[in-house]
Order: structure tokens, then C-alpha cells, then sequence
């Protein structure tokens, strides 16, 4: 199976003050089609710097990412909004829906950057939401839904453009534990459809979710193997 993106040597620095601070240090991380790979550790750890660069929203001061076999230090601007609205689907920590839109038109709003025709905005947001199990919840706006049903929303968002990868960062971070469990379980049905995901977290119960963990601890990403063997491992 042919990678779906590779970052080889990724460091990023920046100047604060006069100084170089790395964030990252020579980061190597290979993702197949069909993986589900969370990436975890502590707060600062530089996880959310590789989510970035991972997500084409900034560029490693130097290295390598392959990103669906382009180059993405090569891409300019409209090269590289092509490749956050196509290929990816972005999760946050908070679902960041517009208050003003209700559910339907929340997960519409990627749409309507692609520039598809209104009526098929509405039947591909129509099935993203009934894939989440909100399809009684369409017309209601995010101050009547649950923190969860809120998560659920964006996730139908991430996925109403048919993205090869979701990016998801922290995405339980603002839920119940309960409700965390939900959208784990949510995710490990996408993974099993073949969707592709990548996680940051820095809870460890969360990160036994996916398949595959690497951990990432001051700018430094080490391999942590197989979840379903850290799970027996911890339950021993």
C-alpha cells in the first residue's frame, strides 16, 4: 500500500526574542491509506505545531512532507487551499459552528467554498448529518444542541467534502467523558469504512482509541506501536 503522506526531517523553529526555539525536531512520520494514527502528549509537547503542518495551515522550516504524493514546500497559496478543502477534514477541540446557521448549514459551509450548486450542498449535508446520527437535529441551531451533538455536527462538516484524511485536534478535549466515548466510537466507524484519521490528544485512554500511537515530547516523535497491544497491556 502506497503512503497517503510522509513527512521526512520535519524542524520548526521560531524567533522569539532573539532566539531560535524548535519546536520540532527532525520529526519522520509515514501514514498509509486506511491508518488511524493518534499522536499524543503533553501540553507543549509540539503536537499541535505537526498538526498544522500535517493540516497545510504552516510550513516546517525545514524537511519534507508529501502530502497524496505532491510536494507541499512546492505548492503556492491556491495550490495549497485546494489541498485543505479536498483532501482534508479538519476536527477541533471546539466545534466552532456558526451560531447564527443551524446544524444543516454549518456542515454546508465547506460547500459552498467549493463552489457546489445549492441543491447539492443540501442532499450532501442532508446524509453527512443522518451518517452522524443527527438527521432529527438538522434544522436546530448549536444552542440547542448538546456539547456532543455539536462535535458530531462538525465532524459531518469535516466529512461533507469526502476528504482522504480527518485531522482531529483534541476532539473530545471540551466533552463529558461519556460523550467522549461516542465520538471515539464514532471515529473507529469512519476508520472501519476506511476513512483515513489523525489525532492529537494528550489523554492516554483517548489515544488507545486508534490503531497505531506515536508519542511527541518536546518536539521529539518517537514510535509507541500498536493501541490494541497497549490496551492488553495496561488491562494486565
Amino acid at each position: 500500500m502506497s503512503d497517503f503522506f510522509q513527512m521526512s526531517h520535519i524542524y520548526k523553529r521560531y524567533q522569539t526574542g532573539g532566539e531560535a526555539l524548535t519546536v520540532l525536531k527532525d520529526v519522520n512520520l509515514t501514514v498509509e491509506p486506511g491508518e488511524y494514527l493518534s499522536v499524543l502528549g503533553p501540553s507543549g509537547s509540539g503536537k499541535s505545531t505537526l498538526m498544522n503542518i500535517a493540516g497545510c495551515l504552516d510550513t516546517p522550516t525545514e524537511g519534507e512532507y508529501i502530502l497524496n504524493g505532491a510536494h507541499v514546500d512546492e505548492m503556492d497559496a491556491h495550490a495549497l487551499a485546494l489541498a485543505r478543502s479536498r483532501e482534508i477534514g479538519f476536527i477541533f477541540q471546539s466545534s466552532q459552528l456558526l451560531s447564527r446557521l443551524d446544524a444543516q448549514k454549518n456542515v454546508e459551509l465547506p460547500l459552498i467554498y467549493a463552489g457546489a450548486r445549492p441543491s447539492e450542498r443540501a442532499r450532501r449535508a442532508r446524509e453527512m448529518l443522518d451518517r452522524v446520527g443527527l438527521s432529527d437535529r438538522m434544522h436546530h441551531f448549536p444552542s440547542q444542541l448538546s456539547g456532543g451533538q455539536q462535535q458530531r455536527v462538525a465532524i459531518a462538516r469535516a466529512l461533507v467534502t469526502d476528504p482522504r484524511i480527518l485531522l482531529a485536534d483534541e476532539p473530545t478535549g471540551a466533552l463529558d467523558q461519556a460523550t467522549g466515548r461516542q465520538v471515539m466510537a464514532l471515529f473507529r466507524a469512519l476508520n472501519d469504512e476506511g476513512r483515513t484519521i489523525l489525532m492529537i490528544t494528550h489523554d492516554l485512554s483517548i489515544a488507545r482509541c486508534a490503531r497505531r500511537v506515536v508519542h511527541i515530547v518536546d518536539g521529539v516523535l518517537t514510535e509507541g506501536g500498536d493501541a490494541r497491544n497497549m490496551q492488553s497491556e495496561a488491562a494486565s
